[in-house]
């Protein structure tokens, strides 16, 4: 990467206003200087036209199903149907798939403005769960997608363990365990030793969910991301027959059996938590435990719409992800959260943009390890992301509401120019990469031939 400097016609700053003339300078990686009443830009410095935020934070993602897309929306088939074509794709998927897979897909979120994605990882061995000569093959082949995509990346390595409560993984299944927890821990720790000093990838936990990682094995996972200091993510009541077995057979809702194994607190983060009793909203927001929705993937599967601002007023600070990727577009993840609101509650206006753009930067990019990203600051990671204000989707709108505009009118293909930790990854619309669609055609097609 290269030292540059960067005038911003538009600057979104810390804590939610739209600045005039910013000249931003970066070095090594990092914002180096940022001004303020800049009225046009010096020679050398590169122009950012529209809106300039920081970079985007993707908080939940299975990059693999991607390939899903267009495939598994249409139709009568229930979520059972849909888990079951999830399953036919990651069984087609190898390390070298995987990565021309997860590449394209991160160029395609590059090119939606994210600079930071946390992919929940569980696709972990070989055919019938045999492991790979490198037991780490798959995670290594996700971050080095991210790499050449131009991401950051959380890797949040998921612990799998069962095919149910009280049931044996099966079939593809097998390729996601590890027998229990203390394997999975000692396979995650070689893997966070391997990249030990490397500012652009972090290596999480997660308990996949109460269904699939038995109340036992949960501590195990903790004690990791303690001793690692490391984030610490876990899916949770996404679905009520979730709830339904998790009470019959524990006596407890999911987030009360994560409650009482030590799972919850400020590094934790509980995605979805759509089907939640009061109680549940307050243990999650009494521990601080930061909450992930995924709008786009929970309308999608027909799961519901969770207490989002109850969360939040309860304690949860609240990002935003693209979880199975049917959609990536955080800016409409955004503004589904306050549409999703005023469906359920018949009042406009419960969410800002200020708040939502705050959940789709700083809050999401802490929550994957990365507080000091999410601000346009000295210091901090250099992720600028530039939105046009000009596109039939934007134009008209005024100067005075460039939030505004951009949460709820603005799409990713209004993304013109993404700057991530130094590295232009977007300019003018394109990926340095090339044509990110044919990436992705060649890809899916591969992984079907």
């Amino acid at each position: 990467m290269s030292d540059l400097s960067y005038w911003c016609e538009l600057a979104w700053l810390h804590p939610g206003e739209a600045v005039k003339g910013v000249l931003v300078r970066v070095q090594g990686g990092r914002f180096a200087e940022v001004e303020r009443g800049v009225a046009s830009p010096p020679h050398g410095a590169v122009r950012l036209s529209g809106l300039t935020m920081p970079g985007l934070a993707n908080a939940h993602s299975h990059a693999f199903h991607r390939a899903l897309r267009g495939q598994a929306q249409g139709g009568t088939e229930g979520f059972q149907s849909w888990r079951e074509r999830m399953y036919q794709v990651a069984a087609m998927l190898d390390p070298d798939s995987y990565l021309a897979l997860a590449r394209a897909t991160f160029a395609e979120m590059a090119l939606a403005g994210i600079t930071c994605v946390g992919e929940f990882h569980y696709l972990h061995h070989g055919e019938g769960g045999r492991p790979y000569a490198d037991p780490n093959a798959m995670g290594h082949a996700l971050i080095q997608a991210a790499r050449d995509a131009g991401l950051r990346i959380t890797l949040l390595d998921a612990c799998y363990l069962t095919g149910g409560i009280g049931t044996a993984p099966a079939g593809t299944q097998l390729r996601f365990g590890d027998g229990d927890a203390h394997q999975w821990a000692a396979r995650v720790d070689d893997l966070a030793s391997e990249y030990a000093g490397a500012e652009d990838v972090v290596i999480g936990g997660a308990v996949h969910s109460v269904r699939t990682c038995p109340p036992e094995q949960m501590p195990v996972v903790a004690e990791y991301t303690h001793r690692r200091a490391a984030p610490l993510h876990t899916q949770v009541s996404e679905r009520r027959t979730e709830n339904i077995h998790c009470v019959e057979t524990y006596c407890a809702t999911p987030v009360q059996v994560l409650y009482e194994h030590n799972i919850l607190g400020p590094r934790t983060t509980a995605v979805h938590a759509t089907h939640l009793s009061d109680v549940d909203v307050a243990l999650l927001g009494g521990s601080a435990t930061h909450v992930c929705v995924c709008p786009t993937t929970e309308r999608d599967l027909a799961d519901g719409i969770g207490p989002t601002r109850r969360l939040y007023e309860a304690g949860s600070p609240v990002t935003l992800g693209s979880d199975s990727n049917a959609m990536i577009d955080l800016l409409e993840e955004a503004r589904t959260v306050e549409l999703d609101e005023r469906l359920t509650t018949g009042e406009r206006g419960t969410w800002t943009a200020a708040d939502l753009l705050r959940a789709a930067t700083m809050v999401g990019q802490a929550s994957l390890g990365h507080p000091d990203a999410g601000f346009i600051v000295p210091g901090a990671w250099a992720d600028l992301v530039s939105v046009r204000l000009d596109s039939v989707r934007t134009a008209g709108a005024g100067s005075g509401y460039p939030g505004e505009t951009v949460v709820f009118g603005a799409s990713a293909s209004d993304v013109h120019s993404v700057v991530s930790g130094g590295r232009r990854v977007v300019v003018e619309g394109g990926h340095v990469l090339g044509d990110v669609g044919r990436m992705l055609a060649d890809a899916i097609s591969a992984i079907r031939e």
